[in-house]
Protein backbone atom coordinates (compact mmCIF):
# COMPACT_ATOMS: atom_id res chain seq x y z
CA UNK A 1 0.00 0.00 0.00
CA UNK A 2 1.21 3.32 -0.75
CA UNK A 3 2.08 5.11 2.20
CA UNK A 4 0.00 8.53 3.72
CA UNK A 5 3.28 10.60 2.39
CA UNK A 6 3.36 8.69 -1.16
CA UNK A 7 -0.38 9.49 -1.72
CA UNK A 8 -0.15 12.98 -0.29
CA UNK A 9 3.01 13.89 -2.85
CA UNK A 10 0.76 12.50 -6.01
CA UNK A 11 -2.15 14.24 -5.14
CA UNK A 12 0.19 17.82 -4.87
CA UNK A 13 0.95 16.73 -8.89
CA UNK A 14 -2.63 15.64 -9.80
CA UNK A 15 -3.72 18.77 -10.25
CA UNK A 16 -1.31 19.95 -12.91
CA UNK A 17 -2.80 17.02 -14.98
CA UNK A 18 -5.80 16.22 -16.93
CA UNK A 19 -6.38 12.53 -15.91
CA UNK A 20 -5.12 10.12 -13.38
CA UNK A 21 -3.52 8.47 -16.77
CA UNK A 22 -1.22 11.27 -17.45
CA UNK A 23 0.00 11.56 -13.85
CA UNK A 24 1.42 7.95 -13.75
CA UNK A 25 5.16 8.79 -14.40
CA UNK A 26 4.86 11.39 -11.35
CA UNK A 27 4.03 9.02 -9.30
CA UNK A 28 6.45 6.11 -10.49
CA UNK A 29 9.02 9.20 -9.89
CA UNK A 30 7.37 9.92 -6.21
CA UNK A 31 7.70 6.60 -5.04
CA UNK A 32 10.68 5.75 -6.69
CA UNK A 33 11.59 9.71 -4.28
CA UNK A 34 10.45 7.55 -1.44
CA UNK A 35 11.89 3.99 -1.65
CA UNK A 36 14.59 4.04 -3.83
CA UNK A 37 13.39 2.15 -6.93
CA UNK A 38 9.94 0.99 -8.48
CA UNK A 39 9.26 -2.64 -7.26
CA UNK A 40 6.26 -4.92 -8.79
CA UNK A 41 4.23 -4.43 -5.49
CA UNK A 42 4.66 -0.78 -5.76
CA UNK A 43 3.99 -1.06 -9.65
CA UNK A 44 0.65 -3.19 -8.44
CA UNK A 45 0.08 -0.23 -5.73
CA UNK A 46 0.29 2.99 -8.30
CA UNK A 47 -2.09 1.32 -10.58
CA UNK A 48 -4.33 0.28 -8.22
CA UNK A 49 -4.24 3.70 -6.35
CA UNK A 50 -4.64 5.67 -10.03
CA UNK A 51 -7.07 3.08 -11.19
CA UNK A 52 -4.77 2.11 -14.34
CA UNK A 53 -4.53 -1.63 -15.83
CA UNK A 54 -1.33 -2.96 -14.26
CA UNK A 55 0.18 -3.12 -17.53
CA UNK A 56 0.08 0.40 -18.69
CA UNK A 57 2.05 1.44 -15.48
CA UNK A 58 4.62 -1.33 -16.53
CA UNK A 59 4.80 0.11 -19.55
CA UNK A 60 5.58 3.66 -18.22
CA UNK A 61 7.80 2.05 -15.86
CA UNK A 62 10.19 0.13 -18.27
CA UNK A 63 10.18 3.09 -20.98
CA UNK A 64 11.90 5.61 -18.80
CA UNK A 65 15.51 4.88 -17.99
CA UNK A 66 15.14 6.91 -15.22
CA UNK A 67 12.70 4.85 -13.41
CA UNK A 68 14.84 2.45 -11.44
CA UNK A 69 13.04 -1.17 -11.21
CA UNK A 70 15.40 -2.74 -9.15
CA UNK A 71 17.52 -1.43 -5.96
CA UNK A 72 20.51 0.89 -7.16
CA UNK A 73 23.03 2.04 -5.02
CA UNK A 74 22.48 5.12 -2.89
CA UNK A 75 24.18 7.21 -6.15
CA UNK A 76 23.87 6.37 -9.82
CA UNK A 77 26.64 7.40 -12.56
CA UNK A 78 25.29 7.43 -15.95
CA UNK A 79 27.91 7.08 -18.36
CA UNK A 80 26.83 8.03 -21.96
CA UNK A 81 27.85 5.78 -24.67
CA UNK A 82 26.74 8.38 -27.35
CA UNK A 83 29.20 8.35 -30.52
CA UNK A 84 30.40 11.61 -29.63
CA UNK A 85 31.47 10.17 -25.93
CA UNK A 86 32.26 7.02 -27.53
CA UNK A 87 35.46 9.21 -30.29
CA UNK A 88 36.44 11.12 -26.80
CA UNK A 89 36.97 8.02 -24.87
CA UNK A 90 33.94 6.72 -22.63
CA UNK A 91 34.90 3.04 -22.22
CA UNK A 92 38.02 4.24 -20.88
CA UNK A 93 35.88 5.74 -18.24
CA UNK A 94 33.54 2.60 -18.05
CA UNK A 95 36.49 0.36 -17.74
CA UNK A 96 38.48 2.14 -14.92
CA UNK A 97 34.57 2.75 -13.03
CA UNK A 98 34.15 -0.82 -13.13
CA UNK A 99 37.51 -1.49 -12.10
CA UNK A 100 36.86 0.89 -9.07
CA UNK A 101 33.74 -0.01 -8.57
CA UNK A 102 33.92 -3.88 -8.99
CA UNK A 103 31.12 -3.99 -10.71
CA UNK A 104 29.94 -4.29 -14.52
CA UNK A 105 28.14 -1.64 -16.01
CA UNK A 106 24.30 -2.28 -14.80
CA UNK A 107 25.14 -3.43 -11.28
CA UNK A 108 25.88 -2.25 -8.17
CA UNK A 109 29.45 -1.86 -6.06
CA UNK A 110 29.73 -4.03 -3.26
CA UNK A 111 29.41 -1.07 -0.72
CA UNK A 112 26.06 0.21 -2.11
CA UNK A 113 27.62 3.24 -3.00
CA UNK A 114 27.22 2.94 -6.56
CA UNK A 115 25.52 1.95 -9.23
CA UNK A 116 26.79 2.23 -12.98
CA UNK A 117 24.69 2.65 -15.65
CA UNK A 118 25.34 3.66 -19.68
CA UNK A 119 22.88 6.30 -21.21
CA UNK A 120 22.74 6.73 -25.18
CA UNK A 121 22.54 10.64 -24.61
CA UNK A 122 23.37 13.40 -21.91
CA UNK A 123 23.11 16.36 -23.97
CA UNK A 124 25.90 17.59 -23.75
CA UNK A 125 27.98 16.52 -27.01
CA UNK A 126 29.73 19.17 -26.48
CA UNK A 127 31.38 18.61 -22.84
CA UNK A 128 32.44 14.91 -24.04
CA UNK A 129 32.68 12.49 -22.71
CA UNK A 130 30.53 13.02 -20.04
CA UNK A 131 28.63 11.55 -17.25
CA UNK A 132 26.49 11.90 -14.60
CA UNK A 133 26.57 11.20 -10.66
CA UNK A 134 23.74 11.79 -9.34
CA UNK A 135 22.00 14.74 -11.06
CA UNK A 136 25.30 16.39 -11.55
CA UNK A 137 26.25 16.91 -14.91
CA UNK A 138 30.17 16.54 -15.40
CA UNK A 139 31.99 16.96 -18.74
CA UNK A 140 35.26 16.23 -20.36
CA UNK A 141 35.87 13.55 -18.17
CA UNK A 142 39.27 11.39 -18.14
CA UNK A 143 40.03 8.35 -16.11
CA UNK A 144 42.78 10.71 -14.12
CA UNK A 145 39.94 12.67 -13.13
CA UNK A 146 37.43 10.10 -11.95
CA UNK A 147 39.18 9.98 -8.15
CA UNK A 148 37.75 13.81 -7.59
CA UNK A 149 34.65 13.20 -9.18
CA UNK A 150 33.65 10.05 -6.56
CA UNK A 151 35.89 11.81 -3.62
CA UNK A 152 38.49 8.55 -3.17
CA UNK A 153 40.63 7.28 -4.96
CA UNK A 154 40.00 5.87 -7.80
Amino acid sequence: MLSEEERRDIELEAPHYATREALCIDALRIVQGHRGYVSDQALQEIADYLGLPLSQVEGAATFYNLIFRHPVGAQVIFVCDSVSCWIMGCERLLERLRAHLATDVGGTSPDGRYTLLTVPCLGACALAPVLMIGETLHGHVTADSLPDLLGKGA
